[in-house]
């Protein structure tokens, strides 16, 4: 199941920047461990703020759930899931065209 996650971070103004820097470090090091396990398919930023939008990959909700919850930004995180299915438009293509280009 593919499921389409907004996160939005909200650290304290008051973190003192090396704290910052060991937490961005290790959100994206957790972030490209998802991705080499085929949880995370894709992530985009929102321009002008600390969020995202991104493409999620979990057989269950309790595995999305328990991944999301294993990402060390997740308690200064407002997060809203919502599941997604492959569009017709998309389906058209990929019996005429094959794969969609990569972007």
């Amino acid at each position: 199941m593919q499921f389409m996650v907004n996160i939005v971070v909200r650290l304290p103004g008051d973190m003192p920047k090396d704290q910052l820097d060991a937490l961005v470090k290790a959100e994206t090091q957790r972030g490209m461990q998802c991705i080499r396990e085929g949880k995370l398919k894709r992530i985009f930023r929102v321009v002008g703020q600390r969020a995202n939008f991104s493409i999620w990959e979990a057989s269950s909700l309790e595995e999305l759930h328990a991944t999301l919850f294993s990402l060390p930004m997740h308690p200064f995180m407002d997060v809203s899931v919502s599941p997604v299915i492959k569009h017709s438009t998309t389906e058209a293509w990929e019996a005429s065209e094959g794969a969609l280009p990569p972007f």
